[in-house]
């Protein structure tokens, strides 16, 4: 079992740097704005959620991460070191989106619901989470 969730936290990071990949791209290509969790991060910190605050970036960055690989490694609990299809994965990704995006974020007063976000933003994050849980299902099949 520790073997296992070791696998998911490292599937968890690679599979976040994957995912970035997919966000940086759409912000360049004008599909959305600063990144969602910047936008959390700013939430979350003390003072207004509508503007800057230093170390918003950084700590953005690392939330993303350490979120990633605590997700990879509930999905390496749940795979229990059995192989996993990739479609599996990447409906695992999208579930912890539609999760995030339609449920907590919102709630936070971070974004609106993805039913009522941006549509760019929401296509570039809806894709991002396939990549996700494609390449941390991908990535735990070598490891494990």
């Amino acid at each position: 079992m520790v073997r296992e969730l070791g696998a998911g936290v490292v599937g968890g990071l690679v599979a976040t740097a994957a995912m970035s990949a997919v966000m940086l791209a759409g912000r360049r290509m004008g599909l959305m704005d600063d990144h969602p969790p910047k936008h959390i991060v700013r939430t979350l910190l003390p003072g207004s959620r509508h503007r800057p605050k230093p170390g918003e970036k950084t700590l953005g960055v690392l939330s993303h991460f350490g979120f990633g690989a605590a997700a990879g490694g509930v999905f390496a609990a749940a795979a229990r070191g059995h192989r996993t299809p990739a479609p599996v994965g990447a409906a695992y990704g999208l579930a912890v989106w539609l999760a995030g995006y339609q449920g907590w974020v919102p709630a936070l007063g971070a974004l609106p619901p993805a039913s009522r976000d941006d549509q760019g933003r929401q296509f570039v994050m809806a894709a991002a989470h396939v990549v996700y849980g494609t390449t941390l299902a991908c990535t735990l099949n070598r490891l494990t």
